[in-house]
Parts: C-alpha cells; structure tokens; sequence
C-alpha cells in the first residue's frame, strides 16, 4: 500500500509508516500544486497533509485507489471532505495533537493584549524608553468570554481560572454539567458580548459560525474589549474589526489566524497598533508537531491494517475494541442489506434497522452503513462503502431509520431490516450462533428459517406437502447443482411454507422454469450473497 506524505510532519510519523512492511512511503520533497499532484496518486491509498498541500475533488479523482486522507492538525480547510465522502475516503484529523499549543499560544496572546507587551519589545528594540504608552490591564477580576467549549476551549477556561479570572462560555452543545464541571458560566450570545472584556473564539469554521463576529457583534459588546483568535480565520469580520478599533468600540485584538493567508498587503488590520499579529503558530510547537505526526500515522495505519476508525470527520469513530466488537454486526448487516436488495422492489421510500437485545448496546451507526452498503451495491456498484452510503441513501430518496427494541425474542442479540416500497414490506433478521459467533439468517417476512450468509441462496414459496423436499433435491440433483443446506418453514399444516436453499453454484434457467411450471410453487429467487 503506498502512503503519500504530502506536507512535512514529525519524523516519528514517518517512522511509524515506515515499521509496516506492507506501507510503501512516498515523502514529497516539497508543496506540490494540483496539476503537479495528479500525475502521481494513481496507485497511492493514503494521503498525509498539514495546511498546505490542497486535495481537491480533481486529486481524488486521480487517484482511484485512495481510501484515507490524514490532516495532521485539526482544520481540514484544505481537504474536499464532501468529495472525499461521495467517493468513500475516509478523511481524518487528529483534534487532540495540538490542543495544549493552541490553548498556550492563546493564553500567551491573552497576556500580551492585556500588557502591550509586543508593542513595547519593539519600542525598546527601536531605541526608547517609553514607558507611559504602554499602561496595560490585569486579568485578575476580568471576564473573559469563550466561544466554543471543545478542547481548546477548555483548556483556556482552565488557564483563565487560574488567573483568578471569571469565565463565561457560549456553546449551544455544552451541557450544564460539563459548565459547571469547567467552573465556567453559561450564557447566550448577547449577554457575552455584553460582559466580557476579553472574548476569544474557539469554534470551528461553519455556515453558521462564518462572519457571526462582525459589526452588529461589536456593537453589542462591552466598550473596550479585547478580541482574539486562535480558531479559524473568517469567523471575525477583518473589515468591522478594524472598524470597530478604530472607532474605540474595541481597545484591541490578537489574531494567528484569517480569512487569507497570509493576509493580502493592503489588510486593514496591518497598520493598527492595537493589533497584534501572528503568522497561524497554533500548532508550531515541537510537541505539538510530534503529537500530531504520530497521532496520523496511527490513526491511519490502523484503518488500512485493521479497518478501526478513529478521528474520522466523515464517518463515526470506532477504536480497535470497539470495532472487534462491531464487526460481526458488520458482516451480518451488509449480508442482510444484500439479501434484500435482491427480494424488495427496485424503488423504495424506506428502510428501518432494528436492534435487538445486546445489539442495542453496540454503536449503531456502523452497522447501520454496513446495511445500506449491502442494499445500495447494486446501485452504486463498487464505489459504495461505510463512508457514502448515507450520502447515496440521500440521493436517491430513501429514508433510513434506526430502533432500539426491548422485545423479548429467542435470541440474546438480534438485528433485524425491513424495506417499504408503499404498502409493500420484505423484511430479514439475523443473529449469531454458537462459540464463534456465526452469523445466521433467522427469519424472512416474518417466518423463522436457518440460513448461513453466503454463496448462492435459493427461495420458494410452496404449498407444504409431501414430497416436496425430495422433489426439489432431485431437480437440483439432475441439473448438477449441489445444495449445502435446507431450511424449511411452514406457516400450518398443509398450508403456505417458505423453503430456502443454500447451494454451491447458481441454477440454470432451464431448471428455475422447470420448478416454476410447478402450480403449488411459487415467487422463486436467486440471491447472490
């Protein structure tokens, strides 16, 4: 498998794709553009990028064997994520890695805002001793807003407290238990803005979050405040920030991040000696950097190894145990979807998962994409997988719904699917059989049958009478086709069964016109599992 390194990371990264001896690893020596990139992914699997390299939907499609693309940080501005679904790559970050370095880098900013203390370096580097211009504020007793709670966000709550500062926090998916576990206050938007003399951002970059600090923002807020961003450049207003300090609304700011980078020369911001700017030195730490090189290489060797999935944006984390666990629920779901792909109309407006006894307890999600992989192959063919089918169930307009039951059955663990078209329903469940775990087909439309999930299955309906079984067999036997197992299952005695074969090879036509010509046989099918 070849492993492209397209952006510098930790030599310890690099060492640990290096230890695989199924990796082939390709470092670039440099940044390359989309036009020099294209020619060279054609066989690569697994793409590694910082912020620099771009993998764009034209990258992707150059690169047909791509399955992982790993961004060694936690923005992945520079990577299509929603190309990267429709094609099924999994696309990674590492959220983790530079937590403590962006939380110290913004704390840093929040003491050299409050002293002046970059302006007053350059005075003396410049010759003087003035040290009238350079009154600063403490942080002790001040309110300092955060925007965002995640990890970085945390962590400066944290540092913030230990400054005998108060903390207010706005998160609309905070819960009041996590605040109160912070020790930081929980407000709405508006009452932030109105009590905070500092305010820093720590959201990701959204629709919703692009731009929301801006001139009506800076309005609201307490005159004087101190802003600053460590987050994702383009959530403040570059254009009303300056504005707004120009003005004396706002008494400063500290940014490391913005809408471009690196800002254009004419930037607003540049020229305001209020201003104090880095150069996006968020994750520029020696820790940090080997944090996140070993973060990604783990991460994506261990998908490409074990099929666990971790710090995934496109696709739900599972960890190695977690997955050993799941992985059953995989193969039977997928086995299940294929099953009725092939017995449901070819249009349907809904398919619903239920989850049965210990099932409940495992992460449905996975399971639940393994169902539609199996359903939607004929569909989409072999570009369907974990990471798109819910983006293809979308597409075409099938509702996917999940339940948790407490309905006692005879089974500990049971998985079951059922797919409408209208007022039409076919439906399958499945469980799992003995020490190891073997999967088994347990009921079709609602009859109790015993199948193993594999090969070629054959199924009919037929009126239950003697002979049946022993007409079957011999047809099957005169055509050369063997049968590895038979389940039968009758609704009462003399009426309707349902019978279905597993066999080592696929009937011939002639055959299944033969059993059809039968008038107590009926709705016969051929399913390749």
């Amino acid at each position: 498998m070849n492993v492209m390194i397209c952006d510098p990371i930790s030599p310890k990264g690099i060492a640990l794709f290096e230890q695989q001896s199924e990796f082939k690893v390709i470092v670039l020596p440099k940044r390359l553009s989309e036009p020099e990139l294209l020619p060279l992914v054609s066989d690569v699997e697994a793409m590694v990028v910082r912020s620099e390299t771009k993998i764009t939907r034209k990258v992707m499609e150059a690169a047909p064997k791509l399955r992982v693309i790993g961004r060694a940080g936690v923005g992945v501005d520079n990577v299509d994520v929603d190309a990267a679904t429709q094609r099924g790559i999994v696309v990674m970050n590492t959220p983790s890695g530079n937590t403590i370095s962006t939380a110290e880098l913004t704390f840093s900013m929040l003491m050299a805002l409050a002293r002046k203390i970059p302006q007053a370096h350059m005075s003396m580097k410049a010759g003087e001793w003035n040290r009238k211009s350079f009154h600063g504020v403490e942080l002790y007793n001040k309110t300092l807003g955060i925007l965002g709670m995640g990890r970085i966000g945390s962590e400066v709550a944290r540092r913030a407290i230990a400054f005998g500062m108060r903390v207010l926090a706005f998160d609309p998916y905070l819960a009041l238990s996590r605040a109160k576990a912070l020790q930081v206050e929980l407000v709405e938007l508006d009452e932030m803005y109105a009590r905070s003399d500092f305010l820093t951002v720590h959201m990701p970059m959204t629709e919703e979050t692009k731009g929301m600090i801006n001139a009506a923002a800076f309005a609201k807020m307490k005159k004087g405040v101190r802003v600053l961003n460590c987050a994702r450049g383009g959530i403040i207003n570059e254009a009303d920030l300056a504005a707004a300090i120009q003005a004396g609304q706002v008494a400063g700011a500290a940014l490391d991040v913005y809408e471009l980078e690196p800002p254009p020369a004419a930037f607003p911001l540049r020229d305001l000696p209020q201003v104090i700017m880095t150069p996006h030195l968020g994750a520029s730490t020696e820790e940090a950097q080997e944090n996140v090189g070993i973060e990604v290489a783990e991460a994506i060797t261990d998908y490409l190894i074990t099929g666990a999935v971790r710090n995934a944006v496109n696709l739900p984390n599972l960890d190695a145990k977690t997955y050993a666990l799941v992985k059953p629920y995989l193969h039977l779901g997928e086995k299940l979807g294929r099953l009725l792909a092939q017995l449901a109309p070819k249009r349907n407006d809904r398919l619903v998962v239920t989850y049965g006894g210990r099932a409940t307890e495992v992460p449905g999600d996975p399971i639940t994409r393994s169902v539609l992989k199996g359903f939607l192959a004929a569909a989409g063919g072999n570009e369907v997988n974990q990471v798109n089918v819910r983006t293809l169930a979308q597409s075409l307009g099938l509702l996917v719904e999940e339940i948790k039951s407490n309905e006692e059955t005879d089974y500990n663990e049971w998985l079951h699917v059922a797919v409408f078209s209208g007022d039409q329903k076919v439906s399958a469940g499945g469980t799992f059989f003995g020490k190891r775990n073997e999967p088994r087909i347990v009921r079709v439309n609602g009859q109790p049958v015993e199948i193993v999930p594999s090969g070629v299955l054959f199924l009919m309906n037929n009126r239950d009478r003697p002979g049946m079984v022993g007409y079957i067999g011999t047809m099957m036997g005169q055509h050369k086709v063997n049968i590895a197992s038979m389940s039968l299952s009758r609704e009462n005695l003399g009426g309707m069964a349902l019978t279905v074969l597993n066999l080592d090879s696929v009937p011939p036509q002639t055959l299944l016109e033969e059993i059809q010509n039968d008038p107590d046989i009926s709705n016969i099918r051929v399913v390749k599992l």
